[in-house]
């Protein structure tokens, strides 16, 4: 009856599953394949350097990418190729970090971290002179937009891009979970118990690099999942990896979804993620610094 009163409009349907089909389905998925991939990435580092505070992008793999997409935004090179230009720069300043930490003696995991934090600020100063240089009416604005993340432009082809990376570094974290809870005692422990740390160290950072690679690759920069988002599962599931892990990954796929449908609903222009995850996540981040008195477990 109310069918008869409101009558259909030809081709309605078909506009609504292009909708959903076409326009939402890729957001959705690729927020899930980026927020699991990022969740998992900062547990799994978390416990490989035995530090609370520490993200994916720490061996300075995000702005290693992000470097790459700028200069290929500034060349005017077509969007097919960000993704192409992001990964190998976010891959090869691990590598540099690396480089750089063996070029001294001391503890490995803590000279790697250090030589991260200055490949990362090396990389972000050639982003703002990169920035600087772009022209202000064109180029400017596009790598401004990319560099506060989205997923405007989602497409299936995104997806198909990163989701072996993504997938396959999730893969490889569960697969060591066990592994990480040991090495998380110390590498003398570890090796007492016939873990070879350098081997499990590597392939953990390795993961989590392509991981966290490809995903800036296609979202841009979306900071706080990593960080937040482990210390979230350990508040549910406890600190043993063999659970929190699988759950970082459920965890971080509903937490960019639900950022990803805010952005795109609480006004009438898009909201950048970056500014959501960085709005929701500093106010959460102090919120377990008060309860937990700075003591993590």
């Amino acid at each position: 009856m109310f069918s008869a009163l409101v009558p259909v409009q030809p081709g309605t349907l078909a506009i609504e599953k292009s909708v959903i089909l076409v326009e939402r389905l890729p957001r959705v998925l690729l927020a899930m394949l980026a927020g699991a991939g990022l969740g998992v990435s900062g547990a799994a580092f978390q416990g490989l350097f035995r530090n609370p505070l520490v993200s994916p992008d720490i061996l300075g793999v995000t702005s290693g990418a992000a470097f790459g997409a700028t200069l290929c935004i500034l060349f005017g090179g077509p969007s097919a190729l960000v993704q192409f230009f992001a990964v190998p720069f976010g891959i090869a300043s691990v590598f540099i970090a690396y480089g750089l930490s063996r070029a001294s003696h001391g503890d490995s995991r803590l000279l790697l971290v250090l030589a991260g934090i200055v490949i990362s600020a090396v990389f972000t100063a050639l982003i703002s002179l990169v920035k600087y240089i772009a022209d202000p009416y064109d180029k400017l604005p596009a790598i401004t937009y990319w560099l506060m993340g989205s997923l405007a432009s989602t497409s299936y082809e995104d997806i198909r891009l990163v989701a072996l990376p993504i997938t396959g570094g999730i893969i490889v974290l569960l697969l060591v979970r066990w592994k990480i809870n040991i090495l998380s005692l110390g590498e003398e422990e570890a090796r007492a118990l016939g873990v070879n740390t350098e081997q499990l160290k590597w392939l953990v950072i390795g993961a989590v690099t392509v991981v966290t690679a490809a995903a800036v690759s296609v979202t841009g920069i979306i900071g706080w999942v990593g960080l937040v988002i482990p210390h979230l599962g350990r508040m549910i599931v406890g600190p043993d990896h063999k659970a929190l892990l699988p759950a970082t990954v459920s965890l971080g796929a509903t937490f960019l979804v639900l950022i990803d449908l805010i952005g795109r609903t609480v006004t009438a222009a898009e909201i950048p993620l970056g500014i959501l995850t960085g709005i929701s996540g500093a106010p959460f981040f102090v919120f377990l610094l008060k309860r937990t008195g700075g003591c993590w477990t």
